[in-house]
């Protein structure tokens, strides 16, 4: 490879680092554990992101035409290649939506890409996908059947939710650009209209590289995070949101159903350690417990869903075929535990810092939160110094 060309490659890969938006480590926000080289889910060899996020319009909502807020996520186990994974979900309140989950807890495999979008766009990507896969060839043979994995947040305070603007090329938007690699957060994909927290809320991700005995595994997740109450807010262990309660609140009018706490938030995690579906139900449970941390109550109103999976034993999905797996003992399993709780925390909070201050529909308004004021508090408390 020539002088010049090796320069420009090491530019443009420092170019694409640091156009990324700000992210908790960055402004100094402590957490525990290691993370991999992206900090991402995608740190998880194989497992490929992509987005479409739609804005466009101010004002007044007319249905119809906007003001529009909204997206779509993709997360591919495996990249472009059909190879189905062992994969298990679970659910710490269930006002929600998460398609295909029967099937994944029957078969034990999850076999295809897990989509996030707006309540009101679960059917149109999940169509979509099918669609895609006739598109992608993703099926070989003539007769197959699948369902896809579609999951939603409620984006309805900034976005023109009942205008249905999320269509079929967007789904095909996020599966097209699924990339490796550093992911955008924030107001990006299925997270653009979304709010967490008393603040705004999106897409993040993070990720912990664990050794068990002799070898190094990663445990991923993305985030696509509308939930919580102000008051809980917490970040590396101070009531932030305590202490910012009469700051930047959000604006708008809520239906009289509305009680602070309300909203969703779901979670897909990856890992490459060698687990079996009963274990990933294990680890999914754990998703609850980094809610937990940052002030998650799993209200009446918030559909709080979760899927794992692992991408290992690649040749674990037969039809015909006996074949032979690996499995992590569940004597060992307690670092992954901890590595779920870990990423999950520091993966809410990396949406929180990454999301701009939005405008939607009526003028309502969802503030990011305040960067400089989160770290004075964490001064104030001797978290850091």
């Amino acid at each position: 490879m020539k002088k010049n060309t090796v320069i420009i490659l090491l530019l443009f890969a420092y170019c694409s680092m640091y156009s990324q938006k700000p992210r908790a480590r960055d402004i100094g926000i402590p957490f525990d554990g290691t993370p991999g080289k992206f900090n991402a889910i995608t740190d998880v060899k194989g497992v490929e992101v992509g987005y479409s996020t739609i804005i466009s319009g101010t004002g007044k909502n007319i249905r119809g035409k906007g003001p529009i807020r909204t997206g779509v996520t993709a997360i591919l186990p495996r990249g472009r290649n059909n190879n189905p994974v062992y994969a298990n979900w679970y659910t710490l309140n269930g006002n929600g939506e998460m398609t295909g989950t029967t099937w994944v807890t029957e078969s034990g495999f999850l076999e295809g890409p897990v989509m996030i979008t707006n309540t009101n766009s679960v059917g149109t990507v999940r169509d979509a996908v099918l669609k895609w896969y006739v598109k992608t060839g993703w099926y070989k043979e003539d007769f197959w059947y699948t369902y896809p994995v579609v999951a939603e947040t409620y984006d309805g305070f900034l976005n023109d939710i009942y205008g249905f603007h999320v269509k079929e090329s967007n789904a095909f938007e996020a599966l097209d650009s699924a990339r490796s690699g550093f992911i955008k957060e924030g107001n990006v994909g299925g997270g653009t209209g979304m709010m967490c927290l008393g603040f705004k809320g999106g897409t993040g991700s993070s990720s912990r590289v664990i050794k068990i005995k002799d070898s190094t595994y990663t445990v991923g997740v993305l985030v696509q995070s509308n939930f919580g109450s102000k008051r809980n807010l917490t970040i590396a262990g101070v009531p932030v949101g305590r202490e910012l309660i009469d700051t930047l609140n959000n604006e708008f009018k809520a239906p009289p159903s509305y009680q602070p706490g309300d909203g969703s938030i779901i979670v897909v995690v990856a890992t490459d350690a060698p687990l079996l579906p009963h274990q990933l139900k294990r680890i999914a449970q754990r998703v609850s417990l980094g809610i937990g941390i940052v002030g998650g109550r799993g209200t009446n109103g918030s559909g709080d869903i979760f899927i794992a999976f692992s991408t290992a034993n690649p040749t674990a999905f037969q039809r015909a075929d006996f074949t032979r797996v690996n499995e992590l003992p569940n004597d060992l399993i307690n670092p992954l535990f901890e590595a779920t709780v870990q990423a999950t925390e520091e993966a809410i909070i990396n949406a929180m810092v990454a999301a701009e201050t939005m405008v939607g529909i009526n003028g309502n308004k969802s503030y990011a939160l305040p960067h400089k004021l989160v770290i004075d508090v964490l001064k104030k408390y001797n978290r850091i110094k």
